[in-house]
C-alpha cells in the first residue's frame, strides 16, 4: 500500500494525531516542547518522510510583525483610548500596528479586513461592527488571522475580552434604586451585541429590586449618538413623556446628549434640592468627567481589557492556535458617582 505523501504541516498534524500548534512550535524550537512529545513528532516525521519548508517558516516568521486593531467607529472616544494603548502596547513588543475604522459600515469594515490580511499580519485585535457585520466575511478572516475580539462578542475568533455587562449594570441599577427614583432605561437601536445585553441586565435587575423596567427605545441609527440622545432628550421632555426622574442611559455618550437637552429644557440634572432629574450612563467614556454636572457611570476597565486582549494575542502567536474551546473574558465594571446622579 502506498505511504500518503504529506505536502503540509496541517496534514501532517492529522496523520500523526499531535495538534498543530505543538507541531509549529517544535519547529520553531525544538526545545519548547516537552520531551515525550518531540519523541512522538520525530517518529512520526520519519515514519511519513515528512520535511517542512524551513525557507518559508523562516520567510513567515520575518513577515509576521504586523499586528492589525479595527474597530467600528475610531472617532467614538471608547475606541479611541483602546485602541491607543492596544497600539502602544504592540510598539513596545516589537510590532507593527495597523488601526483600521469601519466608521460604520458593513463594506469599509471587509474592506479593512482584506485589506489586514493582504498584509500577512501576526495578528489581529478587532472589535466588530457587530448586527452589521458581514458575520461570514468576519469569519474567514479569524480562520486565516490569529484573532482576539473585544467589545463586541460575536462569534469568532480564538478568544473574546471584553465587560460583563450582567455585574455593570446591575450595580448602578441598585445604587440608583437605593438613592432615589428607580430609573427609566434610555437606548436608541442597537448597533452592536453590548447594546442588547445591557437592556436585559436592566430589565432582570429591576425585577429582582421588585420594581417595573421601563425600557425607552428612541429613534436614531448610526454612530451620532449626542446628537441622538440631545434630539431625542428633548423630545422626551418638552412632551413629559419620561416615566421616571432617574434616566439611565445605555452609553455614556447617549447620556452626554441627553444632559444637553436637559439644560435646553431648563432643567437642572443633579442628585439634590432643586434637581429636577439624575441622569447616568455606562462606560466612564474619557469625556464623562467633563460633562455639567459630571455624569455617574460605570467605568470600563479600559486597562484590563487592553491587557488580557493582547497578552492573549501574543500568545497566540507565539504559540498557535490551541483546540480548547473558544475564550470568553469577562471583566468587572466600578461604579463611579458624580454629580449627574
Amino acid at each position: 500500500m502506498m505511504k500518503r505523501k504529506i505536502k503540509t504541516m496541517e496534514e501532517f498534524a492529522e496523520v500523526s494525531g499531535i495538534s498543530r500548534p505543538t507541531i509549529s512550535k517544535y519547529f520553531n524550537d525544538p526545545e519548547s516542547v516537552r520531551r515525550s512529545t518531540r519523541d512522538r513528532i520525530e517518529v512520526a516525521l520519519e515514519a511519513y518522510s515528512y520535511r517542512p519548508n524551513i525557507f518559508a517558516i523562516n520567510q513567515n516568521r520575518k513577515l509576521t510583525k504586523t499586528i492589525g486593531i479595527v474597530v467600528p467607529y475610531l472617532a467614538d472616544p471608547f475606541f479611541a483610548e483602546i485602541v491607543r494603548l492596544m497600539e502602544r502596547r504592540c510598539m513596545d513588543a516589537g510590532f507593527s500596528p495597523m488601526i483600521f475604522s469601519a466608521h460604520g459600515e458593513q463594506r469599509l469594515e471587509n474592506d479593512a479586513l482584506a485589506a489586514l490580511q493582504s498584509q500577512r499580519p501576526a495578528g489581529a485585535l478587532i472589535a466588530p461592527l457587530g448586527r452589521h457585520s458581514d458575520f461570514e466575511s468576519v469569519r474567514r478572516f479569524t480562520e486565516e488571522v490569529p484573532t482576539v475580539v473585544f467589545d463586541s462578542n460575536i462569534k469568532v475568533g480564538e478568544a473574546f475580552v471584553g465587560s460583563d455587562s450582567f455585574q455593570s449594570i446591575p450595580l448602578i441599577v441598585d445604587y440608583l434604586c437605593r438613592s432615589g427614583e428607580p430609573p427609566c432605561f434610555l437606548e436608541m437601536p442597537p448597533v452592536n451585541p453590548n447594546a442588547n445585553k445591557r437592556r436585559d441586565a436592566y430589565i432582570l435587575a429591576m425585577e429582582r429590586l421588585g420594581h417595573d423596567p421601563k425600557v425607552i427605545r428612541v429613534d436614531g441609527n448610526g454612530w451620532d449618538f449626542e446628537r441622538i440622545g440631545m434630539d431625542e432628550g428633548t423630545r422626551l421632555i418638552s412632551k413629559k413623556e419620561l416615566p421616571s426622574e432617574t434616566v439611565l442611559c445605555s452609553n455614556d455618550r447617549l447620556a452626554i446628549g441627553f444632559i444637553a437637552a436637559a439644560y435646553q429644557q431648563g432643567l437642572r440634572v443633579g442628585h439634590g434640592a432643586g434637581c429636577a432629574l439624575r441622569v447616568a450612563g455606562h462606560d466612564d467614556h474619557p469625556w464623562a468627567r467633563f460633562t455639567c454636572p459630571p455624569l455617574t457611570t460605570v467605568a470600563q476597565d479600559y486597562s484590563a481589557i487592553v491587557d488580557r486582549s493582547v497578552e492573549k494575542l501574543f500568545d497566540l502567536i507565539e504559540n498557535g492556535r490551541t483546540e480548547e474551546e473558544r475564550l470568553e473574558v469577562l471583566i468587572e465594571c466600578k461604579l463611579v458617582l458624580r454629580s449627574s446622579a
